[in-house]
């Protein structure tokens, strides 16, 4: 893909001389290991512009400390090259979402830790987080990847029902509506940080009261 100069080259300029510096060549058989740093640079990046189209692959390659050429060695182009950062991001946030609800009571209990997880995440990644689902990239490519979580969320959603602690229901559509819930508010958390947000785990305990039925600590 051509790319012309944009304002978002220079970002990684303001970054450390060290990370700046020509990357030496990777010896023999370590090819994987330069895919691995460009798809972290390219992480680093989206997170900072919040915006795929945003993204340069110059700018990836300053980042990494190597000439362009060699990043479509790796990826046929830019589409290419941010949808296999953000599976890869996606596949990490699936991992630290099961660690989240380990040693939780209860199935209940284990679904609101995955749910104040991610909000947490999207405070930490708001930049991927609007890349992931906000940006154009959706439009154009089906992210596949994604079908996981929507999974395990109808996954646990299940098995609070299964346990007694929730109504009875299609898990899928409660799932569904829960999911449009959270992710309403983080997405309006990041796009309008200045309303008068009530605590994300307040908003959490009512989607999950009121949406899934269940019966919190200290709820009526």
């Amino acid at each position: 893909m051509d790319e012309t100069p944009s304002a978002q080259d220079e970002i990684s300029e303001e970054r450390s001389p060290a990370r700046r510096r020509a990357r030496g060549r990777n010896p023999r058989g370590q090819g994987e290991r330069l895919r691995d740093e460009i798809l972290s640079a390219t992480l680093r990046l989206l997170n900072d512009l919040g915006d795929d189209e945003a993204l340069s692959l110059r700018a990836v390659a300053r980042e990494v400390g190597i000439a362009a050429t060699s990043v479509y060695i790796h990826f046929e182009d830019r589409d290419a090259l941010v949808y296999a950062a953000l599976e890869r991001c996606h596949r990490d946030l699936v991992r630290d979402l099961d660690q989240a609800e380990t040693g939780a009571a209860d199935p209940v209990a284990r679904l609101r830790a995955r749910l104040l997880f991610l909000g947490s995440w999207v405070g930490r990644h708001s930049g991927l987080y609007k890349v992931l689902h906000e940006s154009t990239l959706n439009q154009r490519t089906h992210l596949a990847f994604k079908e996981d979580l929507t999974d395990r969320t109808t996954a646990a959603v299940q098995r609070c029902m299964d346990a007694g602690l929730a109504p009875a229901d299609d898990a899928a559509a409660v799932s569904l509506d829960l999911r449009a819930a959270v992710h309403g508010t983080v997405s309006m958390r990041v796009n309008e940080p200045d309303l008068p947000w009530p605590p994300l785990e307040e908003q959490i305990d009512r989607f999950l009261t009121k949406l899934v039925g269940v019966r919190l600590p200290g709820g009526s």
